[in-house]
């Protein structure tokens, strides 16, 4: 037998895309730490640096476990999008704490806030600041409306920047008013957004030495979301009409009630072939019904074509009509809840579903990350950081501090954990 020499070299194991790359996380409420916590799924060493003086508001949002005492640790929005992180306690209301800071950023990659635009000047942390400790820092700003122009000085929050969207313009039935998008979609989109800058700025990096700054605003970010009713306009120069569940395109499409408590399923007919299949299985009959016979003859009678399917429908479970809409090739779906979501076989399979272990609630269940790598590590690394939990030890290991050293930082007030 022969030996391939390539056998007998140790192969290094593979390591995720951002490993080696070390994040301070000034963020807070949703879209920061959420572009953080992607960042931290990447496998960069995320390090929150927060207060208890002041803390995040996710973390005092009242969220809270069955059985579980409310506290700064048990709150699950924050145990939701701060996991794989890391959590130093620093007052930055105290001088000696933004001098920690500065330390922290001297050793890391990048910096990461969604403060109000100017705030972190005002700190004694702004880009000119960040680049004295370390010039070659990539900051990522995210703000509701930007850090320069007429809007910057504007409370931005994620529900305001979708409705500048033209997203809340284009929601609503057709005999109705605007309607709110739903969440604050706006947040998490920005949060991507940023995450994804930051990991083209390292790669800018790595290849010209140079740091950057990111100015990323909810509102650009979550503006690309409205891309048909912008096309819409820029074709016809008309707004695009509300309409509910409907679509200008397709008929039926619409969501439809079932068997069961605010059971429904969603079923969409993409064209006349997707109609006629679903028409033959509701009644032979209908698919020779001269109402029904193009798109235009159902959307002129989309209110009749409804409540034919909705009859259908309503006298049968939503998971029965899924299966047997989908095996003759016709988009359906249920409407699912955050119950389903959570107990869904497929999701829990895949490990989308995380239920890592956390010391003060448990193992609760927790969105985890949504792609899987075929030669990496995957899943969440860990649970979310109870507030000031890594601060003596990354003291210790990035900064090279004494116990000593700490335990005087902690009599001076410069550390905002549950001791000060």
């Amino acid at each position: 037998n022969t030996i391939n020499p390539r056998d007998s070299v140790p192969r290094q194991a593979p390591i995720l895309p951002l490993a080696g790359v070390r994040v301070v996380d000034l963020t807070w409420v949703w879209a920061g730490p959420y572009g953080s916590m992607n960042l931290a799924h990447l496998g960069a060493e995320v390090i929150r640096i927060e207060s208890a003086k002041r803390p995040d508001h996710f973390r005092r949002s009242p969220f809270y476990p069955d059985g579980v005492e409310p506290g700064l640790d048990s709150s699950g929005m924050f145990n939701q999008w701060n996991q794989g992180k890391s959590s130093v306690a620093v007052d930055l209301a105290n001088p000696a704490g933004i001098e920690l800071v500065l330390k922290f950023v001297a050793s890391c990659d990048v910096v990461i806030e969604n403060f109000a635009a100017g705030v972190l000047d005002r700190l004694g942390l702004g880009y000119d600041e960040l680049k004295k400790a370390n010039p070659k820092i990539i900051l990522a700003s995210i703000s509701g409306f930007g850090q320069s122009g007429p809007y910057r000085q504007y409370m931005g929050y994620g529900p305001s920047a979708i409705v500048m969207t033209g997203l809340s313009h284009a929601t609503g039935f057709s005999d109705g008013p605007p309607e709110e998008f739903g969440p604050a979609t706006a947040d998490p989109t920005g949060g991507i957004t940023a995450a994804w800058g930051i990991v083209t700025a390292l790669e800018k990096r790595d290849r010209l030495g140079e740091g950057d700054y990111l100015d990323i605003s909810l509102w650009e970010a979550s503006a690309v979301l409205g891309i048909e009713g912008w096309m819409h306009y820029a074709l016809t120069g008309t707004e695009p009409p509300r309409q509910g569940n409907r679509d200008e395109t397709m008929a039926p499409h619409g969501c439809y009630p079932c068997i069961g408590d605010d059971e429904w399923v969603s079923i969409a007919c993409a064209c006349d072939e997707d109609w006629c299949r679903l028409a033959t299985l509701i009644d032979e009959d209908l698919e020779k019904d001269a109402r029904f016979a193009s798109l235009i003859d159902r959307k002129q009678n989309e209110d009749m074509l409804d409540e034919i399917i909705g009859d259908w429908t309503s006298v049968r479970d939503r998971w029965e009509i899924t299966h047997e809409l989908q095996s003759h090739g016709i988009a359906a779906f249920p409407s699912l809840s955050t119950a389903d979501v959570i107990n869904d076989p497929n999701l829990n399979e895949w490990g989308y579903i995380e239920r890592l272990d956390h010391p003060v609630v448990g193992k609760r269940a927790h969105t985890g990350i949504p792609w899987r790598f075929s030669r990496r590590p995957n899943g969440v690394r860990s649970s979310a950081p109870c507030l000031g939990q890594d601060t003596d030890r990354l003291l210790e290991e990035i900064l090279g501090m004494s116990p000593g050293e700490i335990g005087r930082l902690r009599a001076s007030g410069a550390l905002g954990d549950m001791n000060n």
